[in-house]
């Protein structure tokens, strides 16, 4: 027997029935990952990248830059190995420079042997970090793909006093984050990434993925929610675009929200359900609300724990149908390896600093989706 199968087989023995716990599932690992500041090391001109050259401030060298390749290359050969032995068949990415630096990961010897092919497009964020989707090509083939803009705009009228401003951020619990919000003067319109559609098919099933990374909580939690609100917003009209086509479309959105589960962004603009039986044809479901509320987290900030990386996904991969893909279950990667260990932020995700590369701010997120295998 394939080990693949065998390993799941396993695993679904204390789910189901005995009869069907005998039958054959194929198994898919989906995750999203930050890869915070994935840099190379060339000065480009147009965008604000001049930290991380070898003579800026993060002294970013070719050593560097290959050793961050390679922590993220063995965190994406492992994420959710411990139920699927094999690596994700497709992973979303955020805090990407360009195209050529995913070609440099997927390249890497802990990945190359994957296969994994690209679809990332250049966004007008002004720190040239963009999102991608890494597919494996023996599993997914794309059919369509297309970046989809963001466009939001400061409100120049906005006639908060000084004071009421401070008191804000006293009150608002704004992320540490180099993720600043870039603004043109002329037109009021604050840049950030463009949201990423693509259509393929997943082990012969079509499926659709948008990727996203939302505007950052620079400026305060709550001054800077309705640019979040907006993103998800055009999450919401994207998705029903889809259904438009395809009542019973799958989709799946994924990214760093920079909000968590109970925020406007996610819960009423996109709209994402936290309970399968509030779900209906049409509705969104959110598997990691239930995992916040159990006190997990993908990122920390004064020591406390949030989920702003998640997957959400629609009606049709629910249910007990297995003849095509539904899903099982959704997991966060945060490994011992992942963690840091001493200083005021040990617990914390092991992120990039001046003397270590380390691997992330954010831990990575995945759901399995399973199929019966047909005799």
């Amino acid at each position: 027997m394939n080990m693949r199968f065998y390993l799941l087989l396993i695993a679904f023995i204390s789910v189901f029935s005995p009869m069907r716990a005998q039958k054959k599932f194929i198994v898919h690992t989906v995750a999203f990952y930050n890869f915070e500041n994935l840099f190379d090391t060339i000065n480009d001109p147009l965008i604000n990248d001049d930290e991380w050259t070898p003579i800026g401030a993060q002294r970013w060298t070719g050593r560097r830059y290959l050793n961050k390749l390679d922590n993220l290359a063995r965190v994406l050969s492992e994420i959710g190995t411990g139920d699927n032995p094999e690596p994700p068949a497709i992973i979303g990415g955020a805090e990407i420079e360009n195209r050529q630096v995913l070609e440099d990961l997927v390249k890497n010897p802990k990945l190359v042997n994957l296969d994994y092919g690209i679809v990332h497009f250049d966004s007008p964020d002004k720190r040239g970090i963009d999102v991608a989707l890494l597919y494996r090509k023996k599993f997914f083939k794309p059919i369509s793909f297309k970046k989809i803009p963001l466009l939001i705009y400061k409100d120049v009228t906005d006639a908060t006093t000084e004071k009421e401003k401070e008191k804000d951020k006293e009150k608002d619990k704004e992320e540490i984050t180099d993720d600043k919000s870039s603004i043109d003067l002329s037109t009021s319109r604050v840049f950030t990434r463009d949201q990423l559609l693509v259509t393929g098919i997943l082990d012969g099933e079509e499926v659709s993925f948008i990727v996203n990374h939302w505007p950052s909580r620079s400026g305060g939690e709550k001054k800077s929610s309705p640019f979040r609100e907006a993103a998800g917003a055009l999450n919401r009209r994207i998705i029903d675009s889809l259904f438009q086509r395809n009542p019973n479309a799958k989709v799946m959105t994924m990214g760093d929200l920079n909000d968590g589960t109970y925020n406007r962004s996610v819960r009423v603009a996109l709209g994402a359900k936290v309970k399968k039986e509030q779900v209906h044809q049409g509705d969104v479901y959110n598997p990691f609300d239930e995992m916040f509320n159990n006190g997990m987290g993908t990122i920390a900030h004064r020591d406390a724990w949030d989920i702003f990386d998640q997957i959400i996904f629609s009606e049709a991969f629910l249910g007990k149908d297995y003849s095509s893909f539904k899903f099982w279950k959704a997991g966060i990667y945060n490994k011992p390896y992942l963690i840091q260990t001493t200083g005021a932020y040990k617990g914390y995700p092991l992120r990039h600093s001046n003397t270590e590369e380390g691997f992330s701010d954010h831990f990575a997120v995945y759901i399995y989706l399973v199929k019966e295998l047909k005799k």
